[in-house]
């Protein structure tokens, strides 16, 4: 089934629900590409036992869609100084959530009680910042992309994937502020720049 192993396809049937997929995320250590960039397969994050937020977002998407739901993936766009995320969405009672795999406490889990994409997308804005200076960057959000409409094979790939990321790029992106009000956004204040730094794996953790 997907060109799993049997054992892969054991752990991935147990993230029966967005919540137990997030636990597995949150258990699971970050990948800080110590030996190089990396976009890894579903099957090599299983391997590994460690991923970033791509990665994450894709072995979240393999749940759900084993799970017999929708597999899609929302790109948020940041400044250029700055790193984009990318998260899984979800759907119950017509009410958007999304999974999201991240080493800090923020940009993370979404319960399901958005409306609208933007909705969901617009309750990360707040999270999104430099901790240099405080300076909000979250820019845009793209439209779901539907991991299914590429096949199989990017479960299993024994490569980096980054024909994945080329295409999130090139998905139609939104704008969240408005044009007018960019001048009237306030910078995170020290104790949530403070916040947002605590972590829950560090680079010098063997497992990371």
């Amino acid at each position: 089934m997907f060109g799993l192993e049997a054992k892969e396809l054991k752990i991935l049937k147990k993230l029966s629900s967005p919540k137990k997929i997030q636990d597995f995320l949150d258990n699971l250590p970050a990948n800080f590409e110590k030996g190089g960039e990396t976009i890894m397969s579903p099957r090599r994050v299983l391997r590994a036992k460690k991923g970033h937020c791509l990665e994450g977002a894709l072995l979240a998407g393999a749940a759900l869609w084993i799970s017999g739901e929708p597999a899609l993936l929302m790109d948020f766009r940041s400044r250029t100084d700055d790193e984009d995320h990318v998260v899984a969405l979800y759907k119950k009672n017509d009410f958007w959530g999304a999974i999201s795999k991240t080493n800090r406490s923020i940009l993370r889990f979404r319960d399901p009680i958005y409306r609208t994409i933007r909705e969901l997308a617009l309750s990360y804005f707040h999270e999104y910042f430099m901790f240099e200076n405080g300076r909000k960057t979250l820019v845009s959000y793209s439209k779901p992309f539907n991991l299914k409409r590429i096949g199989k094979k990017w479960l299993t790939d024994e490569k980096d994937l980054w024909y994945i990321s080329d295409a999130l790029d090139k998905m139609t992106h939104f704008p969240l502020v408005p044009k007018k009000n960019k001048k009237f956004i306030r910078g995170a204040s020290l104790v949530e720049i403070k916040a947002a730094k605590l972590t829950q794996w560090k680079k010098n953790d063997s497992r990371t």
